[in-house]
């Protein structure tokens, strides 16, 4: 599947490819950066390939390298899956997920990377964006609610995760709450 570009007014969201990985390895070798994710932090630099590999195998999910205008270097990536596909919820039901190198936290980019794949997602006719995080990963909470995502849920002892059994925070979003809550993006 070709994936589309997307341009915000700082970056561009281009497919992920193979060859991203070493430029990719900091941030997936960094433990504070992983700390909350679905993985642990990358042992070896084959370790980061192989987890580009698997992220392009996957049709289940979409995968984009999330640039700065002018510098195709990835510095993170976002990702959207079809929850369907895991036969979770019926049809036009998308999580998002995301990772950003450390040197780049705090300056807005995951905002606006995210901003992005929910205006592509709902243009694409999606009635539902979620994402799942744990309770203790304030900075990726204050992303989700500065974008107007609603706590749905609390999933207790969801995840048996590398940093041991977690809960799950459900953060959703509906068209017309973004069709509200973009402006302020």
């Amino acid at each position: 599947m070709t994936l589309p570009i997307m341009t915000t007014d700082r970056l561009v969201l281009r497919a992920l490819r193979q060859d991203d990985a070493d430029a990719l390895h900091p941030m997936y070798s960094d433990v504070e950066a992983n700390t909350y994710g679905s993985r642990p932090a990358s042992g070896s630099i084959e370790e980061s390939r192989d987890r580009v590999a698997k992220a392009l195998a996957d049709t289940a999910w979409r995968a984009w390298a999330i640039t700065l205008k002018g510098d195709d270097t990835p510095l993170g990536t976002a990702v959207i899956g079809t929850v369907a596909s895991y036969e979770k919820r019926q049809g036009k039901v998308t999580e998002i997920g995301y990772i950003l190198s450390r040197e780049h936290w705090g300056q807005g980019y995951v905002t606006e990377a995210v901003a992005a794949l929910i205006d592509l997602l709902f243009s694409e006719g999606q009635r539902r964006v979620f994402a799942d995080t744990d309770p203790d990963n304030a900075p990726s909470i204050a992303v989700l609610k500065r974008l107007g995502f609603t706590l749905e849920a609390t999933l207790r002892a969801e995840w048996e995760t590398h940093i041991g059994v977690r809960d799950s925070l459900i953060w959703g979003l509906l068209e017309d709450e973004w069709k509200t809550a973009r402006p302020r993006t």
